[in-house]
């Protein structure tokens, strides 16, 4: 045992049983807070070519990423030898990943793949935290396979493995030439309003839902103190701005075209700027109810670590960018 084991052991010793207790609520509540400032993925599929099959997401921001299992299991491997090759297996810009950590790819690797190219990104899906790459990685990668082979640096049990990689650039140089018809042709309009409809038919529900408390009170708390308002008397319900807020941070970051959909199901009053309904009472209790939940998660965490509106509205555009939107690094916290 090294002397920082055992120099930790006799430390958490010393502690009584309410300092444990504060350091691991400490801890899970970091944990939990770095967990909800994950981007969802908002759309998920598997592609299948051959026996191929890898997962696959569209998050939030419009990353496309492929799952790291998935391509692991294309052109990786899952044996003790190779995660070890992974933690000592590095290019100019850090460890490598197991589908590439081969070491006779190591050359093409440094040759293929700039700064953060091979970062992975980690994302919830529903409730789960997943990892995975950006898919416009997956051509490089079995570039980078084809070349070892031209090369002649492969071991003869690594030909599947090129195989594999073969299948997959074909097929993607495929995918390529009817993605670019579609767009040419105006079929991509087309398809985009089919996947709209399908996207809307599993997010929103065909019938209102009974109404249920789905905004914490934190929430709108958290939108005073940011403010500077004075909270409300109890008899006195938020003002009209309250809801143009609610629209611009919680249900125009739902997929593109819901917020659209929900006026359209739950139109305000003639006459009036009020609605009958609550927007909420028409997502589905399935995928609409537990993505506004997990976007909710991450607005309120967002929230708590800003300590002024604007402070917050930067926090805000960084977490959820709008499509083309470059991201701003805080450089003073960066240092």
């Amino acid at each position: 045992m090294s002397k920082q084991s055992i120099g930790g052991i006799k430390r958490a010793e010393s502690l009584s049983g309410d300092e444990r207790k504060d350091i691991a609520s400490k801890a899970a509540k970091a944990r939990w807070e770095q967990d909800a400032l994950l981007p969802r993925a908002t759309h998920r599929g598997e592609l299948e070519i051959g026996d191929i099959k890898i997962s696959c997401a569209v998050l939030e921001d419009g990353r496309r990423i492929i799952s790291e299992l998935g391509i692991n299991g294309a052109l990786g491997s899952s044996g003790g030898k190779n995660y070890r090759l992974r933690k000592t297996a590095e290019n100019e810009n850090g460890p490598l990943p197991l589908f590439l950590s081969s070491k006779p790819l190591k050359p093409f690797v440094d040759m293929a793949f700039g700064e953060m190219d091979l970062s992975p990104v980690a994302y919830k899906d529903k409730r789960r935290t997943l990892t995975g790459f950006p898919a416009t990685i997956l051509p490089k990668v079995c570039e980078v396979w084809l070349q070892a082979r031209d090369a002649g640096v492969l071991q003869s049990q690594q030909d599947a493995k090129v195989v594999k990689a073969e299948m997959l650039i074909r097929a993607l140089a495929h995918i390529g030439i009817v993605a670019l018809v579609d767009e040419v042709t105006g079929y991509q309009k087309d398809r985009d309003r089919d996947e709209l409809h399908k996207l809307l038919s599993v997010y929103l529900s065909n019938e209102k839902l009974k109404w249920a408390k789905r905004f914490p009170d934190e929430f709108y708390k958290q939108i005073y103190r940011l403010k500077d308002w004075k909270w409300p008397s109890e008899n006195h319900a938020h003002p009209g701005y309250v809801g143009t807020l609610t629209n611009k941070l919680v249900y125009e970051k739902l997929p593109k075209g819901v917020l659209i959909e929900l006026k359209n199901r739950n139109p305000t009053k003639e006459g009036t700027n009020q609605r009958k309904w609550k927007h909420h009472q028409f997502l589905s209790e399935d995928i609409g109810q537990d993505d506004l939940r997990d976007h909710l998660l991450q607005l309120v965490t967002i929230m708590r670590i800003s300590k002024d509106w604007p402070t917050f509205m930067a926090n805000f555009e960084n977490a959820f960018p709008e499509a083309g939107q470059q991201t701003v690094l805080d450089m003073e916290w960066a240092n």
